[in-house]
């Protein structure tokens, strides 16, 4: 469950006949569209795995190809700016909502970082596995042996994406990023080689509708915001805009990438409350 706890929006409008009409087609259709991408996924999996071990050069094309169909299902148009990465490295970003795994993984080839909790998720958890999330909890105790699967994973070509704010939002702010996972960056030589990419997520709402209204935080519950985005009549969008990759090397420590970083997705961010 996302923590951030800023005011909630006032109730939306009551879904009506259309609202459910629109729920039932778009949910089948974004079922099929996941579902059928994940059954394909861990047949070609078992192909995969035994030539290339840890390295998947075939699976995260069949993910990023089911993300962006699936957009135009959720109603949401898609702009990309920049181009993502293509060195070493890891990717950050704002997180704003559950939408993000879609419009990130839609333009690029990558593994979420995610919170211990998305994998019992029902329906969730099963996507995320199978897609090569790497699961983490927030224990200082697990924190060398987290690092240690972070290196792993950079070594063995993985782009990682970290949402380093810890939690989603309404979309219109970016929080304080966190320096705590940057330090996974700085081991056993990967600072020498490694780039990190800042990357911004933009949200406009559907006429009329408030701006918050492909946020997800505090106590809102999983259906009813995958319902009411379902039940939305009008289009809104999402951008994904790429910024230049930093060096690692070039940062002393990781508060001073974690810094850079921020300023970076912030300052492209146009609301920013």
């Amino acid at each position: 469950m996302s923590t951030w706890e800023g005011p909630l929006p006032p109730p939306g409008r009551p879904i009506g006949p259309l609202g459910a009409l629109l729920i039932a087609l778009r949910g089948a259709a974004l079922v099929g569209v996941l579902y059928g991408g994940l059954l394909l996924l861990l047949v070609l999996r078992l192909i995969e795995r035994p030539l290339f071990g840890a390295a998947r050069p075939w699976t995260p094309k069949l993910s990023r190809a089911a993300c962006r169909v699936a957009l135009p299902i959720l109603g949401l148009r898609y702009k990309v700016r920049g181009t993502p990465l293509r060195a070493i490295g890891a990717v950050v970003a704002n997180h704003g909502s559950w939408l993000d795994i879609f419009a990130l993984n839609a333009c690029q080839e990558v593994f979420f970082v995610a919170k211990a909790e998305v994998a019992s998720w029902a329906g969730i958890g099963w996507l995320a596995r199978a897609t090569g999330t790497l699961f983490i909890r927030r224990d200082p105790k697990e924190a060398k042996a987290q690092q240690a699967m972070f290196e792993a994973r950079i070594r063995a070509g993985h782009h990682l994406l970290f949402f380093p704010e810890g939690t989603s939002t309404d979309g219109l702010r970016v929080l304080p990023f966190k320096s705590t996972l940057f330090a996974a960056f700085y081991s056993h030589g990967l600072d020498k080689v490694m780039q990190i990419q800042p990357v911004t997520v933009i949200y406009r709402a559907p006429a009329g509708e408030n701006p918050q209204f492909y946020g997800w935080w505090g106590s809102m519950g999983f259906a009813r915001h995958l319902v009411k985005v379902l039940a939305c009549p009008r289009r809104g969008s999402v951008e994904v805009v790429f910024h230049p990759p930093r060096n690692v090397a070039d940062y002393p420590s990781r508060k001073d990438l974690c810094a850079a970083c921020e300023a970076d997705v912030r300052g492209a961010l146009p609301f920013n409350g």
